[in-house]
């Protein structure tokens, strides 16, 4: 089996982003499955071609992007992408799309095909926070996912994919008071729990527990 994985490099003021600095830390096999990681840029579109051109030159079996959710106090696996930018801050490149569909011709939602519950179980089995969101937001991190499972559902009808959101790490919170943040080690280690739970249910059902929420 054969995974890639993305990381993000840095957006929004920040020097460092550990979506791409957890990834590089990523052991180069995982119970037996090859790991592969790519940077990608902070950039509506642009991400896409990235990571397709990645895609189209590893043939990889699963796709798990990673990004930044400032905030949020653990890893956590998203259940759906939106076909809507809405962009709070611009990008990278200074585009900022407001109320702009993703992909004209796609549906209005994709749902991943990773077993995110299985993934938040064994993040917690690994000794750390982890949950199911049901939000990718509206910035990079949902178009990307949206992006992903659309190129899964034209070009890749064999590739599972989907995208999880981890905290930031410790050294982002320094002039950030009560922010909550993780070690960039412990966020790798729940990053390859989660990959060992995608290989474990490669071919099997996501196990049912509970993972959603009120609000």
């Amino acid at each position: 089996m054969k995974i890639l994985v993305t990381g993000f490099d840095p957006f929004g003021g920040e020097k460092i982003n550990p979506a791409l600095e957890s990834v590089k830390l990523l052991p180069e096999t995982i119970d037996g499955a090859e790991v592969k990681w790519v940077e990608i840029p902070t950039v509506f579109h642009k991400s896409a071609k990235v990571l397709e051109e990645a895609m189209i030159d590893f043939q990889p079996d699963v796709v798990l992007c990673i990004g930044q959710a400032g905030g949020r106090t653990g890893l956590t696996p998203e259940r759906v992408a939106i076909n809507e930018d809405d962009a709070r801050i611009p990008d990278n490149e200074g585009n900022q799309p407001i109320d702009v569909p993703i992909r004209k011709d796609g549906p209005s939602a994709y749902f991943t095909s990773l077993p995110i519950k299985a993934m938040v179980e064994a993040i917690h089995k690994a000794g750390l926070p982890a949950s199911v969101s049901n939000s990718a937001g509206t910035f990079v991190c949902n178009h990307l996912m949206y992006q992903v499972l659309y190129l899964v559902d034209k070009k890749f009808p064999s590739v599972k994919a989907g995208f999880m959101h981890i905290p930031f790490m410790m050294e982002q919170v320094v002039d950030k008071p009560n922010m909550a943040a993780m070690s960039l080690q412990d966020i790798s280690r729940g990053i390859a729990a989660a990959i060992t739970a995608i290989i474990a249910y490669q071919d099997k059902e996501d196990i049912k527990m509970i993972g959603g929420e009120t609000h």
